[in-house]
Parts: C-alpha cells; sequence; structure tokens
C-alpha cells in the first residue's frame, strides 16, 4: 500500500527469515512502537490542536482584513488538512496503546488511515503551491502587489484535495481490518495472499506516488534556490525603494530604512529554510526509505521487484519505516512554523495579538492594528 499509516508489515515464512518450509506466514514487527507511538501521537495531538485552531483564527482575521490573498487560501487548505489528521490521531494512540489490536469498525480503519494519506500528499502539495507563490512574490512583486489572485488559489486547492482524495479512495473503498490467528485485529497490517501480479501493480503506485513526491520536492528546492538568489543579488524590493526616497526627509528615519531590505531579506531567508527544512525532516527520509520497504515486505516471488532479504535487513528496514512515519506525523505541527515565516502579515499580526491579548483586546482591535500598519508602508 502507498500510504505512512497502511503498513502491511508481514512477510511469508519462506522469505528467507529462517522459518520453516511452510506456507505459515510470519508477522514482522517493531515492539518499541507500542510505546513510542502513543507518547509521541499524544504530544502531536495536543499541540498540533492548539496549534493549527490558533492558525485558523489567525487567518479568520486576516480575512477580515482582505490580508494576504492567494497564499492565505493555501495556509487554510493545509491547516484543515492538519487537523483532519489530528483528529484521527486518538485512534491511532488507542490502536498502537492496546499492541496493535483495532477494536473500532473497519470503516473507521480505512477512514482514519486515509486520513493520514490525505494529509502527507495534501501537506507536500500545499508547501509546493506555497513555495511558488513566494517565488512570484519574490521576483514579480508588483503583480503579486496589484492582486490577490484568489480564484487562483482556489483554483489550485481543489485540484489539490481532488487528486489526493482521487488516491484514497481505494484504501477507502477495501477492506483495512484483518484478523490473524490470535483474534487480534490488525488495520492495515499484515500479509494478504496476493498474486505477484497484484503485488506488483502494488509496487507500481508506490513508486509513482514516491515519484511524485520528488517531483514536488525538486519544485521546492529549485523555487526556493531561486528565491534565495534573487534576494541575494538584487537591490530592494520597489516597495522598500519607494519608502526609503520618503524617508530621505529625516536623517533618522532613512537611517532606519535602510536597514529593512536586510530584515526582509533575512526573513525571507528564513521562510526558504523552514519549507525546505519541513520537507527534509518530515517527509524525505520516509520517501527515502518507502521503495526498500515495500519491496521487502510484498516478497514478489519472481520477476521483476523479486528481492532476497535476510531477518536482519527485513527487521532494520521495518524499524527505520516505524521511525519515518512518526517524522511525518510531526508535519502537523511543523506547518504552523512555516506560516510563521512565510509573509510579515501573518508574523505581524500574531504579535500585535499578543500584545492585544495582555491588554484584554481581541481580533477586531489586532485586526485594525494590522490595517494601521500597512496604510503606514
Amino acid at each position: 500500500m502507498a500510504f505512512s499509516s497502511a503498513e502491511k508489515v508481514a512477510v511469508t515464512g519462506t522469505s528467507g527469515l529462517g522459518s520453516s518450509a511452510d506456507n505459515s506466514s510470519f508477522f514482522l514487527d517493531s515492539e518499541f512502537r507500542y510505546i513510542l507511538f502513543p507518547v509521541a501521537y499524544g504530544i502531536i495531538f495536543i499541540l498540533g490542536l492548539i496549534a493549527n485552531l490558533y492558525v485558523l483564527f489567525v487567518l479568520r482575521c486576516l480575512r477580515q482584513a482582505k490580508a494576504m490573498g492567494e497564499i492565505r487560501i493555501y495556509m487554510t487548505n493545509l491547516t484543515i488538512a492538519d487537523l483532519l489528521f489530528i483528529c484521527a490521531l486518538p485512534f491511532w494512540i488507542d490502536y498502537y496503546s492496546r499492541h496493535g489490536h483495532w477494536v473500532y469498525a473497519d470503516f473507521m480503519c480505512r477512514l482514519t488511515g486515509s486520513l493520514f494519506f490525505i494529509n502527507t500528499y495534501c501537506s507536500i502539495l500545499f508547501l509546493g503551491a506555497i513555495s511558488v507563490n513566494r517565488y512570484w512574490a519574490v521576483t514579480r512583486p508588483l503583480d503579486a502587489a496589484s492582486s490577490d489572485h484568489r480564484r487562483r488559489g482556489i483554483i489550485v486547492c481543489v485540484v489539490i484535495w481532488a487528486l489526493t482524495i482521487a488516491m484514497a479512495i481505494p484504501f477507502l473503498a477495501f477492506p483495512g481490518t484483518k484478523t490473524d490467528e490470535n483474534n487480534v485485529s490488525r488495520c492495515f497490517e499484515g500479509y494478504q495472499n496476493e498474486t505477484d501480479w497484484q503485488k506488483r501493480t502494488v509496487a507500481v503506485t508506490h513508486f509513482a506516488i514516491i515519484g511524485m513526491f520528488f517531483v514536488v520536492f525538486f519544485l521546492i528546492v529549485v523555487c526556493n534556490f531561486l528565491i534565495a538568489r534573487a534576494l541575494l543579488s538584487q537591490g530592494p524590493p520597489q516597495s522598500e525603494l519607494r519608502s526609503t526616497v520618503i524617508s530621505r526627509k529625516s536623517t533618522m528615519t532613512m537611517s532606519a530604512s535602510t536597514k529593512r531590505p536586510r530584515g526582509v531579506k533575512r526573513r525571507a531567508l528564513q521562510m526558504l529554510l523552514a519549507v525546505v527544512g519541513v520537507f527534509v525532516f518530515s517527509f524525505l527520509p520516509h520517501h527515502v526509505v518507502q521503495g526498500f520497504w515495500t519491496l521487502a515486505v510484498l516478497q514478489i516471488s519472481e520477476g521483476w521487484g523479486h528481492v532476497e532479504w535476510d531477518t536482519k535487513t527485513l527487521q532494520m528496514l521495518n524499524d527505520a519505516h516505524q521511525i519515518t512515519l512518526l517524522l511525518m506525523g510531526l508535519n502537523s505541527i511543523l506547518d504552523p512554523v512555516v506560516y510563521y515565516f512565510a509573509t510579515r502579515r501573518f508574523r505581524g499580526f500574531i504579535m500585535a495579538h499578543m500584545k492585544n491579548m495582555i491588554k484584554g483586546e481581541g481580533c477586531s482591535q489586532t485586526t485594525t492594528s494590522l490595517i494601521s500598519m500597512d496604510s503606514k508602508h
């Protein structure tokens, strides 16, 4: 299967695991996950729920201020995807706490597993869209300032949701649970007695999705490299130049304004590092391991996709796969960090809102302050 929570981690007894030559199956497991995952997912659930609900609050207030336009649409949709995954976490916490025993309906297994998949690839695609948007804003600042391009943002979001949901439909349509001989019900785990042709179809699906990830990853790296090059090689944006000209009326004001371009560049470079950092930390390890892990667990008997793995290699691959699943889950609390560095208005609103909260003021006062700040620039 192609997504992280769908862990088919069992192999046949004849796959070089040192078992007898019969056709009994051997379940390859990583015991540490039954302790690590409930704790880690519990922390992700609490922090992710708080952070993403606050992000939605901020984005709603920015909508009232008519700020950010297209990128706000991407942020809102990515936050919704993160919240859908976070809402599914209590089921997975319970699953791992019961040592991998699913006690809920099969539909809930399919739904929560699919939400993991949808969140993963929505996050990848929306972060890609944010990177392209930031590249466009840096290289074409006048065009970016003159229009919010909301229609384009809505179209891109619809395409991303349609694509990821379509990819998840097979996992929603077919049974996800399987009960073993010990009456333990596994959710998207366990070897299924499929033909080599069926296994190769699964393998091709895996590698197609892995390929899609690396295409998007390459796009993000290129966009962010071009943004960094533009920021480091060009002078201050035109809006900054206008501000500098006006500020020449005062020597003190001019001295302060000449420092602003450096701050703008620094914050933009921080955004680049945040986006690329999330990809490298959360998504890259999984997609590097996933291809090898897929071939290992499918155990195609001959021809294309056939590999021979010893017990130690299988265990190492499965352990690494479990760790990469956890890293992908951390994405839901790392996305708000990207938002913070993505735009000045988002960052400015948070800082203004924190100050207003101390004064006992709410969203409307912060929005008014944000509009006032924008009018000064």
